[in-house]
């Protein structure tokens, strides 16, 4: 259920609402608007009789919400949320390009490919330091020596960090060293992992399962909401399927399908969807088409040679090409 204040309604009315919701046995999240606050009811399993509520000063009406998923839900929050990190904003409706390796192989292959990526004018690195992977003998990244290259980066580019934290034994030292948390499609649903998230100062990127509806991708970001970070990122990056002409599918109709359920921002990962180079400025540009917020790219100054996801990683000069296409779609 969601409780609306009428304009003008006082920050002591409000603490009465969430007040009287605590008594009530619930959880109030408080949701200020530009022209009112609204406070979602959270933790309840059945219809709340909103009398009392509705005789408190400053209410002016309750309105149900239908979807188990509330403090993600369009119902509940009607504007774009927009996320801030520094002067950078996602979900303004200018694409936002993350890009970098696949993984931090070394100090001097991260710092060639970051000095590129700021030639071309973008503010996030992407680069993997925990690298879960399908065979136990593929490369597992270089851990917290990737961390402390990436923070290099960081202070020598000025550049915006996003990586992947793995488990909850490793997402505090992420947190430390990047601007921006990864949360993978294998950790999805681990819920004790998005619980973890969910206290952190980061805004966190939540990628889709491979085999997630969309209903279960917003009730992972719910989980992280609900514990008071509110500022998480939605990546659309394939799903599995029938079809074996690429590693997944890459869910173009989950794009609108997010924007009408769902106030987050949503980016699109074309790289791990395709597995394959030459799909990748294609899916990416339809991403943009669909209404995309933003991607998430592999580049490689060499992928030929690299220790992880070389054969769907762009040239430079791809990089350069795809942001010159994009740059007439917007």
């Amino acid at each position: 259920m969601l409780v609306v204040m009428k304009n003008g309604a006082t920050e002591a009315q409000v603490q009465a609402v969430l007040d009287e919701i605590q008594k009530m046995g619930y959880r109030g999240v408080s949701m200020p608007g530009a022209q009112r606050t609204a406070i979602c009811i959270i933790g309840n399993q059945q219809p709340i009789n909103d009398v009392t509520l509705l005789a408190l000063e400053g209410v002016k009406e309750t309105i149900p919400v239908t979807k188990s998923y509330k403090l993600v839900s369009r119902e509940t929050h009607l504007e774009p949320s927009i996320i801030s990190i520094g002067d950078l904003k996602i979900g303004t409706g200018e694409p936002v390009i993350m890009a970098g390796p696949c993984a931090v192989e070394s100090e001097e292959q991260a710092m060639i490919i970051a000095m590129f990526v700021k030639r071309c004018g973008l503010k996030i690195y992407r680069g993997g330091a925990f690298k879960p992977r399908t065979s136990p003998y593929s490369f597992q990244g270089l851990g917290i020596k990737g961390l402390k290259i990436l923070d290099k980066v960081r202070k020598e580019t000025g550049l915006l960090i996003v990586t992947e934290a793995t488990d909850t034994e490793n997402l505090e030292v992420v947190e430390e060293y990047t601007d921006i948390i990864q949360i993978g499609a294998r950790n999805m649903q681990n819920y004790s992992l998005l619980r973890l998230a969910g206290h952190a100062s980061k805004p966190v990127l939540l990628k889709r399962g491979f085999a997630a509806t969309i209903d279960e991708w917003l009730m992972a970001a719910e989980y992280i909401i609900s514990e008071g970070n509110s500022r998480v990122i939605l990546c659309e990056r394939g799903i599995r399927t029938f079809s074996d002409d690429t590693r997944h599918t890459l869910d173009l109709a989950a794009i609108p399908a997010i924007k009408e359920l769902s106030h987050l921002p949503i980016i699109v990962d074309p790289s791990h969807a395709a597995g394959r180079r030459d799909f990748v400025i294609p899916l990416a540009k339809g991403a943009i088409a669909a209404g995309a917020d933003g991607l998430i790219i592999e580049v490689h100054h060499d992928p030929t040679h690299a220790l992880s996801d070389g054969a769907q990683s762009l040239f430079p000069r791809q990089l350069e090409e795809l942001i010159k296409d994009i740059a007439h779609l917007k």
